[in-house]
């Protein structure tokens, strides 16, 4: 008999669709995982990038004998390398934020969840808080408080995330804790943390997964909104929405790339 997460993955694959947005994302993921050895130079190397190959248009050979694909920014960059490095970066946020933000919020959910009462309605009272105010504004707040770095963005996203996974956790294990093999293993007097976890967090993981894809994304544009507004990431760090915003000077201009 398969487990709820094994029909999941099951019924995923049988799409055609979801197979090749899953291809999709292992090449995305690939070229941010091995960015610094597929990209054609290093973006950041000061020994590298000339300014004389500055707002060079895509194809074109610079003063290096380098041929820049999809030309070059005001400092001489090449584009194809700084969308490769700056991808790495916002990867690397929304992965390690969602991944925390999971952990945390899937244990708040299923503690909610299984023991119920006051300690449920506290928790859920302190979710339904963080839900009430918008994601970006509390994200606005957090990193303007904490100020500009890697660290500091992953520490705002994990806040604007966790009552995400918390929230949906706790609606599945609900359903999962009225199950006989739950009350099964509340008989045979297993201790709490080998019924929540062993048992009650397995068959959740198919609705955690799927939100935390979303949430994934979700935080990658957050972190991307907040480089473009310019209290995110530090200049020195690549990452897409500083791209976007030094990007954004030239929009109107003949300078199309």
């Amino acid at each position: 008999m398969q487990t709820p997460f094994q029909r999941f993955v099951a019924d995923y694959f049988e799409s055609r669709i979801a197979t090749v947005a899953f291809a999709v994302l292992l090449v995305i993921l690939f070229i941010g995982v091995f960015a610094s050895v597929i990209s054609p130079t290093d973006p950041y190397d000061l020994a590298v990038v000339d300014v004389m190959d500055s707002r060079l248009p895509p194809g074109t050979e610079g003063y290096t004998g380098m041929t820049f694909w999809l030309g070059t920014d005001g400092a001489g960059r090449d584009l194809l390398s700084a969308i490769f490095y700056g991808l790495r970066t916002s990867l690397g946020v929304g992965v390690v934020s969602g991944l925390i933000a999971l952990c945390i919020g899937g244990a708040v959910g299923l503690i909610a969840a299984y023991f119920g009462g006051k300690t449920e309605t506290l928790i859920m009272r302190v979710v339904d808080l963080q839900l009430s105010f918008p994601a970006i504004l509390v994200a606005l707040v957090l990193v303007a408080v904490l100020g500009k770095g890697v660290d500091k963005i992953i520490v705002a996203l994990v806040v604007v995330q966790w009552a995400y996974y918390a929230r949906t956790v706790r609606g599945s294990a609900l359903v999962e804790r009225q199950k006989e093999y739950i009350e099964a293993a509340t008989c045979l007097a297993l201790s709490h943390r080998r019924i929540v976890f062993r048992h009650l967090l397995p068959n959740c993981l198919p609705p955690l997964i799927v939100v935390g894809t979303l949430q994934i994304a979700h935080a990658i544009s957050l972190e991307a909104t907040l480089s473009f507004l310019g209290i995110g990431l530090p200049i020195t760090e690549p990452s897409l929405g500083l791209l976007i915003a030094n990007g954004f000077e030239y929009m109107l201009s003949q300078k199309y790339w």
